[in-house]
């Protein structure tokens, strides 16, 4: 008889645990998870940010700093643009579809191009950050 009260016991104790954490959900369970398969020519945001814009001459004209994302695509690159060693630089929001990104499978980096010019950047409106 106490070999069936000891077991009793253990089950008790063991199943406490499990009956706790059923008692805690509440509400519906989650959407099933969506997988994808991502290529290797596939664009990552952490090679865009920091990733240099050159104009058709390949002057450097600006860098890539952030992604605008707006129903759930990229709305806006925001550049920063002017400015020496981060003194007198501005931000400014472009078109992704003006940004040519591409891969340069010879030297395996990516790049960044724009048509326009270093002080067309510079005149734009300027882009800040909502608080």
């Amino acid at each position: 008889m106490k070999k069936i009260a000891l077991i009793a016991a253990s089950l008790a104790v063991l199943a406490s645990p499990v009956l706790a954490e059923e008692s805690r959900t509440t509400g519906a369970a989650p959407a099933e998870a969506k997988f994808s398969t991502v290529s290797k020519d596939e664009m990552f945001s952490s090679k865009l940010k920091g990733l240099s814009v050159t104009n058709q001459k390949d002057e450097s004209i600006g860098e890539i700093t952030d992604l605008a994302i707006k129903n759930h695509q990229i709305d806006a690159l925001i550049l920063s643009v002017g400015g020496f060693l981060g003194m007198g630089e501005h931000y400014v929001a472009v078109s992704p579809s003006s940004v040519n990104v591409r891969h340069d499978e010879k030297n395996n980096k990516w790049l960044a191009s724009m048509n326009t010019t270093k002080e067309a950047l510079k005149a734009a409106p300027e882009f800040k950050y909502p608080k």
